[in-house]
This record gives C-alpha cells, sequence and structure tokens, in this order.
C-alpha cells in the first residue's frame, strides 16, 4: 500500500470514527415488552434513535409493534436504552406501518440531557457516498458499520403492502436489530431509517429515505398515524389497449381496473361499476395501485376530486366522476 493509499484509508477511518463518537450517545436499543401471559416478558427489540432535545425518538413501525396488529401493538410497554446505560419507559407517539416508522418519546427532564442527531436531507444524495449505520443487531449494542450509498430512487413494499418510494439501498451490513436505527452520511446527518435486509443476500440492505420521514413525523405528532384518502374500491393494474392510449391521449400504459366495489363507500357513492378503469384523479395520471395510493393523501381527505375512468370496451369517451375520498381507518 502506498503513502497516498495510507493516507486516503486513514481519512476514510477519522470520517466514521468521528461520526461514531458523535451520533452514539443519540442512537438508542428498543424494546418491545407485554405477552398475553407475562406483561413483563420482552417480545421484541430493535434500534431507534433521538432526534429532538426533548425526548423524542424515531424507529420503525414494524419494532414498536413486534409484530402485533393495532390497536393491540399500541397497549404494550417500550423501553429505550442509551449509550450510557440510561434506562427510560417510553411512551408510544405513533406509528405508519405503510412508511414503517414510528415515534416514541422518553422522559429524561431530571436525568441528564439528550443529545439528538440532526436530520439531513436525501434529495441530494448521490450513489458512492458514504452509509453509516448505527444499531443493535442480534442483541449486540451499538454495533457499527458502513459501506456506500449503492442505489437511489428503489420502492420497497412495507408490512401492510403498500410501496414505499425513494428508499436508499445501501451495502452497509445489517442484521436483525439494527431495524430502526440510523443511517448516517459523512457529517453525521441523518439520511434514511434502517428498514430491512434481504436475507440470504451479502450487503444489500435498505432505509426509508429521511425527506419521507420529515414528512410523516409531523402527522405522528399532530394526529399519532399518517392520514391517507379511501375510496372503498379493490382493484389491480391493468395494461391499456395501445389503440386506448393512443385514441385518447394518455400520459400511461395502464390504470387500475376496479374489481370490487364496497357498498355505501365514496367509490360507490360516486358511481363507479366493477370493471372501470381509473386513469386519472384530480389530473394525476393513474397508472398502478401504488399510484393511486400515492395519490390519495391527506389533503384529498373529505374533498371534492375528480376521477378520470373508462367505462365498458374502453372505447368510449372518459367518464368523469366526483369522488370526495373518507379517511382511511388505522391498522
Amino acid at each position: 500500500m502506498g503513502a497516498t493509499d495510507a493516507f486516503l484509508l486513514d481519512a476514510y477511518s477519522q470520517t466514521v470514527a468521528g461520526v461514531v463518537e458523535r451520533a452514539g450517545p443519540s442512537v438508542a436499543s428498543v424494546q418491545v415488552r407485554g405477552s398475553a401471559t407475562d406483561r413483563n416478558a420482552q417480545i421484541g427489540n430493535g434500534s431507534g434513535f433521538l432526534f429532538t432535545p426533548d425526548g423524542y425518538l424515531l424507529t420503525n413501525s414494524h419494532v414498536v409493534r413486534a409484530g402485533q396488529p393495532a390497536p393491540a401493538a399500541h397497549g404494550k410497554r417500550h423501553g429505550v436504552t442509551l449509550s450510557d446505560g440510561r434506562e427510560f419507559d417510553a411512551r408510544w407517539v405513533g406509528d405508519d406501518p405503510d412508511t414503517d416508522l414510528a415515534l416514541l418519546c422518553i422522559d429524561a427532564t431530571s436525568r441528564g440531557a439528550l443529545l439528538p442527531l440532526a436530520l439531513g436531507s436525501s434529495a441530494a444524495l448521490r450513489r458512492g457516498e458514504i452509509a453509516i449505520a448505527i444499531g443493535n443487531p442480534l442483541g449486540f449494542e451499538h454495533t457499527v458499520t458502513a459501506g456506500i450509498v449503492s442505489a437511489l430512487g428503489r420502492s420497497m413494499r412495507s408490512g401492510s403492502g403498500r410501496l414505499i418510494p425513494d428508499v436508499i439501498q445501501t451495502d452497509a451490513a445489517l442484521n436483525p436489530g439494527n431495524s430502526g436505527g440510523p443511517l448516517l452520511n459523512s457529517r453525521g446527518e441523518v439520511i434514511g431509517v434502517n428498514t430491512a435486509i434481504i436475507r440470504g443476500a451479502q450487503s444489500i440492505s435498505f432505509a426509508v429515505a429521511v425527506d419521507i420521514a420529515a414528512w410523516v413525523i409531523p402527522q405522528l405528532l399532530q394526529h399519532g398515524r399518517v392520514r391517507r384518502g379511501y375510496l372503498g374500491v379493490g382493484g389491480a393494474t391493468a395494461a391499456l389497449d395501445r389503440r386506448v392510449v393512443l385514441g385518447f391521449g394518455l400520459a400511461q400504459g395502464h390504470a387500475v381496473r376496479v374489481s370490487t366495489v364496497e357498498p355505501e363507500s365514496p367509490a360507490a357513492r360516486a358511481g363507479l361499476r366493477e370493471g372501470d378503469l381509473i386513469v386519472g384523479l384530480d389530473g394525476v395520471a393513474i397508472d398502478s395501485v401504488d399510484r393511486l395510493h400515492q395519490t390519495l393523501d391527506a389533503t384529498r381527505v373529505h374533498r371534492d376530486c375528480v376521477l378520470k375512468v373508462l367505462r365498458g370496451n374502453a372505447t368510449n369517451q372518459p367518464l368523469y366522476f366526483t369522488v370526495r375520498p373518507a379517511e382511511s381507518a388505522v391498522r
């Protein structure tokens, strides 16, 4: 190894070590307790991190739920242990299974200062940037792994079945227990929340982008959940005939084919039928079930929206329906 290589390796090591030294006190071990027979039994664990000086922690929804459905998960007891050994009971604030994010809060007013991590930005990330993960894998507390951002713009299914957009792929080695821990850049800023690994694959791990978290956090603080619109239809992504696409000047080659319409639902009241093809919502091209989910955000709850629909053999002129989405029930 030449002098230049040694210098670069030392610079990399110093960068990682510096980030770990600054960020370590903010990373926590999260425990979930309370089985059907023993209130104190530990039934799950993971990682989390402080992002405010008054005790709010960000972690994964699947960590705080420990495999339990709502509302049973919200009745569990959550414990938090910091790197200096301080232990706290944590209050459940809210969670969003659709992005696999959750908030807990601890009260440390009489037990010393808390050191929060700064939330960075994931919008300007580039492949090849340093990615540092800190967590508690397999019961080994405050383990550090480092690598690079391998890919951007990935999508991943959450436990609820919805698609999480803009997931960060890294080659930082993660294991069970890392879930909920921070993914950091070379400045020690949070760029993602570690959420999943691919079992059997080497060095393929995923984190929910911090920009998604920045959108979710205020809603969890205010409502305990993320508000999303509900139409009351079941459906699947379906390919459109090329003649239909060209004939109507559509911007997409796919739509959502309605397979069921729930009675008395917003869709039923608007006049949708089984077999309809949803191709647009408020001017947004709907080319998949995932796109429909993403478009039905909080801004459309209890507000009149316009659905663009193809009916019958899809060769007639599009139909336009006014629909008022309800609020999706918390899962």
